[in-house]
């Protein structure tokens, strides 16, 4: 007998709502939107052009429902690509709360609200101990500033460890330790407070999958690069880390890898900050958090994105005597960091997780679709590695599997024309030859089948072809 989950059960109860909407939004839009020649026009106009567009004909997208986006003319795209709307665009239970909030209160945390304290509660309550005081903020980019901060109030010290390629976020303490950033276009290379160690890539690393050790050898270029630091007369404040790496291509620490580099890093006086900004609140679908995959427990964990499911939210959690640390005299005030109407929506959203089970079917429904990945890969040479935990995977691909020549021409195809076929994806990685599939929690098993259908479908096609 089929067994019907949660996350079934709830979508099921969506499917009227959705199909309502979804004739009259596209109604509306067709009537009130302007032509998306003109929004283009106007873009180019009074858009600054370091903001890029997706895709070589952009689309316009006018409304979203759960895992799906619509384009000014109602065709549907299905998106695997978007981690942000962590538990669907346009939540139902999500909007509601905003709603009912916005039209009673909306100030900054210079008051008491039972929001605040209830949301930090509920937050807290899904960390270890002792990770228990919150400062919340409007971004991950903020998040990851103010760990710095904390870090360096802390430790009164300033150099950062940082792995390669990482991104860390957009303001320019944080474009300092992105390597995926000063190291590429228009970059200038690391400052000389921060230190970079080698990504600890399993797939085309110094160190790859077979090495049973590969964790501890990784980690050991950290405790290399301590040693650096000391005969320089520096120290250490923190060593900062996403629990697995986005921009570097989906990356999977290996086993071992940080809680050896948490070991060393503590060893010479400095924290450790996790930055689940990307895949973080049950997306790896084992855990709640991607840090528990590797059996550690950092000194700061920063939040966003998914936190808020598209709303402006994000989070600094610490232990009580970093934050004391940090307390010295200098207010820290942020306008709309914690404000009611956030943080009846971040209340929403944690409700909704476990409401319904998205934790377990991001767990469930992600082994299926990486077995479903690794049919592909037997069957077309252009895929060299399928990596990934619950709905974070990625797939690299290669025109030469020996010489693990990336395929990036390949790659570029393949995500266009899974746009003409209705799935919005991406690339990411050191060459951007990795295809990058990361789409709400709700996504489904018939929604995984309709995504290998149509990669199945591009990747028979001659220009896709590795060679």
């Amino acid at each position: 007998m089929e067994i019907v989950t949660k996350t079934q059960r709830f979508r099921l109860s969506y499917e009227g709502l959705f199909l309502k909407n979804e004739k009259r939004f596209i109604t509306d839009d067709k009537r009130k939107k302007m032509e998306k020649r003109k929004t283009l026009e106007l873009r180019k106009k009074y858009i600054n052009p370091s903001l890029r567009l997706s895709y070589k004909e952009p689309v316009k997208i006018v409304r979203g429902f759960l895992q799906y986006l619509y384009d000014e003319k109602g065709k549907k795209y299905l998106d695997a690509r978007n981690n942000v709307p962590h538990v669907g665009h346009c939540h139902p239970k999500v909007i509601q709360a905003a709603q009912r909030q916005l039209c009673v209160l909306n100030s900054n945390t210079r008051y008491l609200h039972d929001n605040l304290v209830l949301y930090a509660e509920k937050l807290s309550s899904k960390m270890p101990e002792p990770l228990k005081i919150c400062t919340l903020v409007n971004s991950g980019s903020e998040a990851n500033d103010l760990a710095l901060r904390m870090a360096w109030a802390y430790t009164k010290e300033k150099d950062i460890i940082v792995i390669d390629q990482a991104y860390h976020g957009n303001l320019s303490s944080l474009i300092d330790i992105s390597p995926y950033k000063f190291n590429g276009k228009g970059g200038k290379g690391a400052p000389p407070h921060v230190h970079k160690v080698d990504t600890p890539d399993g797939y085309r690393g110094k160190y790859r999958y077979r090495d049973s050790l590969s964790g501890k050898k990784y980690a050991e270029q950290i405790r290399t690069v301590i040693k650096q630091m000391h005969r320089e007369g520096k120290g250490l404040a923190a060593f900062i880390s996403e629990s697995l790496m986005g921009c570097a291509g989906q990356v999977i620490f290996p086993e071992g890898f940080l809680s050896h580099a948490y070991h060393h890093v503590r060893n010479a006086g400095g924290i450790c900050i996790s930055d689940e900004v990307q895949i973080g609140f049950g997306r790896v679908g084992s855990h709640f958090w991607g840090f528990e995959t590797q059996e550690v427990v950092p000194d700061i964990v920063t939040l966003g994105k998914p936190i808020g499911n598209g709303f402006p939210l994000a989070a600094v959690i610490t232990k009580p005597e970093i934050a004391a640390a940090f307390d010295n005299g200098m207010e820290y005030f942020n306008t709309f960091g914690g404000n009611p109407v956030s943080c009846a929506v971040g209340i929403a959203v944690l409700e909704v997780i476990q409401e319904e089970d998205l934790m377990g079917n991001a767990q469930r429904t992600g082994m299926y679709f990486k077995k479903k990945l690794e049919k592909l890969k037997n069957k077309y040479p252009l895929i060299g590695d399928v990596r990934g935990k619950g709905l974070f995977l990625g797939v690299e691909l290669v025109s030469n599997k020996e010489a693990l020549t990336p395929a990036i021409k390949q790659a570029d195809y393949i995500v266009e024309r899974m746009k003409e076929e209705g799935i919005l994806i991406s690339t990411d990685g050191r060459f951007q030859n990795v295809l990058k599939i990361k789409p709400p929690l709700v996504f489904t098993q018939d929604d995984v089948d309709f995504f290998v259908s149509a990669l199945d479908k591009v990747l028979a096609e001659d220009k896709a072809s590795p060679v």
